[in-house]
């Protein structure tokens, strides 16, 4: 008779191939018998997400984790719609917008139009949902497919999509509409359809955007083929950088239209910056001073379990891998090591910063340089294979219970160009820190380890206006884990730079934000 643990393994053999062989996120209960089913339910390798529909989990999850569904939605989404409509369905206007401008967060409702459906809400996990609209699929509308989604085509987006869009996410439409490149894009859709209202507001969003040439080419064809028009400008404001208006991806003018948004309101809550210091001798060894604090918080963020202990173990050199067996203890031990030799490139930075040298030019140069120190001991120890110290991720990255998924891999080589002119540019110190911290967690370059980097990035940036090195203490882990998602998600950078500012602030007056627990 088969044990019990047998069993399992025979139930998770039929779940590995369904996902494996027939590349299966969505899962649906007649794929499995009911007795696997149930059993992988039991055990947690199986979670439904809305009646007869399942997806992988991962049994270790804690309740409430969202991480696997996060994770699968956009794939489950696709399936499951596939399954239900064939090819007959759309994604809404809006979220097809979202998807041009390169914005993929996980949505509380995915509104789908379909000829055929229901009108009736389809609740998901977590409190996400499908709401089908019984609608025909406009005549003039051409269907893509992007995340594996029939999705609107750009120009079909911008034309279909609601006018409050322009209000309540501008970042987007401006970066959608800066994909456009010549007037015929729209123009035969906005006559095929008689689109008088239509063309009136995106002549006012494109002249608004700063393609003025596009606009008038709307105006007057619209008017030549006698068709009424009425330019409106849909923006509640200008756009306070120039776009760029020559690339296809969406990520540079993205990147740029959140930190030109979101520079405002960092400068708005952060502390003056006191100006490079002019003992800076004095300043790298309070660099050291609170290094064994820093390293402590910085590592407990991530979940490593550290102690004063092994950090002075394994910066003095004293730690000795055959005393370490277990597995879990050997990784805190690289993961010590490893943010010990990445502090000491990041010191040299800093040193550099501190004589004159530009900070943005001086972190894109060296950035490199201390993600190889935070992951060679890792290497070292064969717990990482040598090409993870390759540079930039060549894989998509999910963030824990995070909505926000992180550029594709393509897009990364775009963004962090941008990233770096950014931070060259920038003239306030505080900017460069809030922002040089959020836009690289939100890029997230790397498979792991982009937590430290942007706190070594934000130190660096804080150091270059005179500011004190700053520890985000671990006991703040969910205040700061929540405002990196609010900006992430929601574009409200306010949350992060209240935060940030607080613990400068603190810091400047020499309070301690951050202390290290016994062990």
């Amino acid at each position: 008779m088969a044990t019990p643990g047998e069993k399992l393994a025979e139930s998770l053999e039929i779940l590995h191939k369904l996902e494996n062989e027939e590349n299966l996120v969505a899962i649906k209960s007649t794929r499995l018998s009911r007795t696997h089913r149930e059993r992988l339910v039991k055990n947690g390798f199986l979670k439904e997400v809305t009646k007869g529909w399942y997806i992988s989990s991962n049994p270790n999850e804690n309740f409430g984790d969202t991480t696997s569904w996060y994770t699968s939605f956009w794939e489950f989404s696709s399936q499951y719609l596939e399954a239900k409509y064939g090819e007959n369905y759309s994604i809404s206007a809006e979220q097809s917008v979202l998807f041009h401008a390169g914005n993929n967060t996980v949505p509380m409702q995915l509104i789908v139009r379909a000829p055929k459906t229901s009108n009736t809400k389809i609740e998901l996990l977590y409190n996400t949902s499908l709401f089908p609209i019984e609608s025909s699929i406009p005549n003039t509308a051409d269907i893509i497919t992007i995340n594996e989604i029939r999705t609107l085509s750009l120009p079909s987006a911008l034309i279909y999509c609601s006018p409050t869009m322009f209000k309540k996410n501008p970042t987007e439409i401006r970066t959608a509409l800066a994909q456009i490149s010549d007037s015929s894009e729209v123009l035969q859709k906005l006559l095929d359809g008689s689109h008088t209202v239509v063309a009136g507001r995106l002549a006012g969003a494109f002249r608004n955007n700063g393609q003025t040439r596009i606009a008038e080419d709307i105006i007057k064809t619209m008017k030549s083929a006698d068709f009424k028009i009425r330019e409106v400008d849909p923006f509640e404001s200008k756009p306070l950088i120039n776009l760029s208006f020559r690339e296809k991806s969406p990520y540079a003018n993205r990147i740029k239209l959140m930190w030109s948004e979101m520079r405002k309101i960092v400068i708005k809550h952060f502390p003056n910056e006191p100006g490079l210091p002019g003992d800076k001798k004095q300043y790298l060894e309070s660099m050291d001073q609170i290094y064994i604090t820093d390293a402590y918080h910085s590592l407990s963020i991530e979940k490593y379990t550290v102690s004063v202990e092994l950090i002075e173990m394994v910066r003095s050199g004293q730690w000795d891998l055959e005393e370490n067996e277990e597995h879990r203890k050997q990784k805190d031990a690289m993961a010590a090591r490893g943010y010990y030799r990445s502090s000491l490139a990041v010191k040299s930075s800093v040193e550099n910063i501190l004589n004159g040298s530009n900070a943005g030019k001086v972190v894109d140069q060296d950035h490199s340089d201390w993600y190889r120190e935070l992951f060679s001991p890792s290497v070292t120890a064969g717990l990482l294979r040598v090409s993870d110290l390759a540079g930039y991720r060549t894989n998509q990255v999910y963030i824990s219970q995070s909505k926000h998924v992180p550029l594709n891999v393509a897009a990364v080589r775009d963004a962090m160009p941008i990233l770096f002119e950014l931070l060259e540019a920038e003239k306030n110190s505080g900017v460069r820190a809030v922002l040089g911290h959020f836009i690289f967690v939100y890029i997230h370059p790397y498979m792991d380890g982009n937590g430290r980097m942007a706190r070594f990035l934000m130190n660096v940036m804080l150091a270059s206006g005179g500011y004190p090195w700053t520890v985000i203490p671990t006991e703040e882990r969910e205040t700061y884990m929540n405002s990196l998602e609010e900006a992430s998600v929601n574009g409200n950078i306010e949350p992060f730079a209240e935060f940030i500012a607080h613990l400068v602030t603190q810091s400047l007056k020499g309070t301690p934000v951050a202390k290290i627990e016994s062990n």
